[in-house]
């Protein structure tokens, strides 16, 4: 090992020495709240009038902050992608329009693979705001808004590597984002369309109808069954339920496996009564468009509030007639929860 490294000489001095970290990363955060200011608005404002998309530039361990600063401005309603800067002065330029918006990141202002395609950027007619340490650089100078995020120190031990500058410009990249998400109106919807492969997406974009069971496959039975026959028709479609339907298809009611044991510990007698009156009437259904994210919502709820929670749910029409029906498998089938 080379003599310049000083390893830790126990776990000890490798907590204290993890914890000053976080201590310098704490403060270069906190220093960014005195910076937003008018500078911040005017920044929110060019991209919030961007015709086109937001163009994030960076060298280095810019360059990956940058990378994800583009991620989170195009998941949170702009768009925008990232240009590495040593590719953009090989070709890649041709991917910025005069209607896009350039955001560069340098901490020194000074990184020469950026400095060298200010000229074309500014030929081409593109805003420019800047993240940067330097205030005083060519980058910042050049800039349409500069946006301030130096550090007094970097956490490392020989004030070097980029850390708490890199974290200081990820946090103001997501309050960059996130105050345009929020002045852009952007909603949990609107979030959702962009991540359609992820949980919230699926319970912002999956409804009822797409994931219940129907026709055949519903557990149903008319109010004159006979235990045996709820049990049966409960046992054979396997969703923990069957429901109580008249002629017309109407629920009258619904019997669970919960309500089995329920009835067992009461000592109802199970041969004399019929299904209508064994079942629960009135019970909690939800319709074909009910969202995903609300079917949680509610079997959530219903947890909470007392010992018997929801399961199972019947979907109804307007006129109360059983379409489908769906439990908590399915919606764990679908990612959902």
């Amino acid at each position: 090992m080379p003599a310049a490294l000083k390893m830790p000489t126990d776990s000890q001095n490798a907590i204290e020495f993890a914890r000053t970290v976080v201590e310098i990363e704490v403060e270069a955060v906190s220093a960014l709240k005195d910076r937003i200011g008018e500078a911040f608005n005017n920044a929110c404002k060019m991209i919030l009038e961007c015709k086109g998309r937001v163009v994030v530039i960076g060298m280095g361990k810019s360059g990956h902050i940058g990378g994800k600063i583009a991620s989170t401005l195009a998941s949170t309603g702009t768009p925008s992608f990232f240009v590495h800067p040593g590719e953009a002065s090989h070709g890649d330029l041709g991917m910025i329009t005069p209607d896009d918006l350039v955001l560069a990141i340098s901490n020194s202002g000074e990184t020469a693979e950026v400095i060298t395609i200010l000229p074309i950027v500014k030929r081409i007619g593109t805003g420019l705001v800047v993240m940067t340490g330097n205030t005083d650089s060519t980058l910042a100078t050049q800039s349409d808004v500069c946006l301030d995020v130096s550090v007094s120190r970097e956490a490392c031990p020989h004030n070097l590597a980029p850390t708490a500058s890199t974290t200081a410009t990820l946090v103001m990249g997501d309050a960059l984002a996130v105050a345009v998400q929020k002045l852009r109106g952007f909603s949990e919807m609107d979030f959702a369309r962009t991540h359609p492969g992820g949980t919230l997406g699926k319970r912002l974009l999956l409804f009822a109808s797409d994931l219940m069971h129907k026709g055949d496959e519903l557990p149903l039975v008319s109010a004159e069954a006979s235990l045996q026959e709820l049990l049966l028709e409960m046992s054979t479609k396997g969703l923990g339920m069957a429901g109580v339907i008249d002629q017309q298809g109407t629920l009258l009611g619904m019997f669970t496996d919960g309500d089995l044991r329920r009835t067992l510990n009461e000592g109802v007698d199970i041969y004399k009564n019929k299904a209508i009156d064994l079942a629960k009437a009135d019970p909690f259904t939800i319709t074909s468009d009910t969202l995903a994210a609300e079917i949680v919502k509610i079997m959530r709820d219903y947890a909470q509030q007392g010992p018997h929670a929801i399961n199972s749910l019947f979907v109804v029409n307007e006129e109360g007639v059983v379409v489908g029906a769906l439990n908590t498998h399915d919606l764990l089938r679908a990612g959902v929860i």
